[in-house]
């Protein structure tokens, strides 16, 4: 049977529960292969999305498939097909490394041999070998989480759910586990990662979905999601408060939009095209003028930038419609 192009498929997905529609009519579609990550303020249904996607939850509405099969005609199916990550470590903090692992193969109904021999090379594979008698309780944030993920891929699962797995990690174990993630999909695995760190969806993701009230507002590549917002922008930070008027004035020459100006931190930015030009054009006029700046430059939106856009802005639409 060929796998199928898209991993996961949503079309009109509904999930109410009680006066709340926590899922009001998702379209999702995930390509083989790829990290796509599911972003959201919270209570906008991203972990709804993913109960009803790894069967957890039946859905009052819509379709959906996972690794080929129908999540409510074939949920035993969809089962076999996906690993879930979850936001606390399911693994047993008396037992070692080696010793969980081995534990969860024999669940899935391996043999002892087999149970062991996946357990090697899974240790292996996410770099636990030197940790493997060591108890689950003594490891490390990033270490336990890379063992959650070891353990999520006893039956190298076409596709891998991952909700909020790097929660309240340091930065170099979110570190950790982002090198783990992308060893997965190298191997061929599809991932889909709900996240609060919008750096992470960033980082890691090839497609983003933006959901809000249950829907998808917005799609696209990190950076096809911050182009919509308006592209580069120019910034500069003067020394002379006096300044402000004369450089806003120059800005607005070279910018493609609407000039914003903070007096307080004394800095100037405004959208433009053509970056390295416009730069170029910026200094030269500022130079010219005799202004005095601290700090010039051209940067993009952020991934937090563009959600906070679009989260506030469908929040907005709710509130005209109520």
């Amino acid at each position: 049977m060929t796998e199928p192009r898209f991993a996961v498929v949503a079309d009109g997905l509904r999930k109410r529960y009680g006066d709340t529609d926590a899922l009001a009519g998702l379209d999702l579609r995930v390509p083989a292969g790829t990290v796509h990550g599911l972003l959201g303020p919270n209570g906008a249904g991203k972990t709804t999305a993913v109960r009803v996607l790894t069967t957890l939850a039946r859905p009052d509405g819509g379709t959906a498939r996972v690794a080929g099969h129908d999540v409510v005609r074939a949920a035993a199916g969809v089962r076999t097909r996906i690993g879930l990550v979850g936001q606390h470590a399911a693994v047993d903090e008396v037992l070692g490394g080696r010793q969980n692992l081995v534990m969860f193969g024999r669940l899935y109904h391996l043999s002892a041999k087999d149970a062991r021999r996946r357990a090697d090379e899974l240790l292996e594979r996410f770099r636990l070998t030197g940790a493997a008698a060591k108890p689950a309780g003594e490891y490390s944030g990033g270490m336990r989480r890379r063992l959650d993920l070891a353990a999520s891929m006893i039956l190298a699962p076409p596709v891998l759910f991952l909700d909020e797995p790097t929660t309240g990690l340091d930065p170099r174990s979110r570190g950790e586990v982002w090198d783990a993630i992308r060893t997965l999909v190298g191997g061929g695995t599809t991932v889909l990662l709900t996240t609060q760190y919008l750096e992470e969806a960033d980082r890691l993701a090839d497609g983003i979905s933006v959901i809000d009230h249950g829907r998808v507002i917005a799609e696209g590549t990190p950076d096809g999601l911050k182009t919509r917002l308006g592209g580069d922008r120019i910034e500069v930070v003067l020394d002379d408060p006096a300044s402000l008027t004369a450089a806003a004035e120059i800005v607005a020459r070279v910018a493609s939009g609407e000039v914003d100006v903070d007096a307080e931190s004394l800095r100037i930015g405004a959208p433009v095209t053509g970056r390295a030009a416009v730069l170029t054009e910026a200094v030269r006029a500022l130079d010219d003028a005799g202004l005095r700046v601290a700090d010039i430059g051209l940067r993009r939106p952020t991934l937090d930038e563009v959600f906070l856009h679009l989260t506030d802005k469908d929040n907005e639409k709710e509130e005209v419609r109520s």
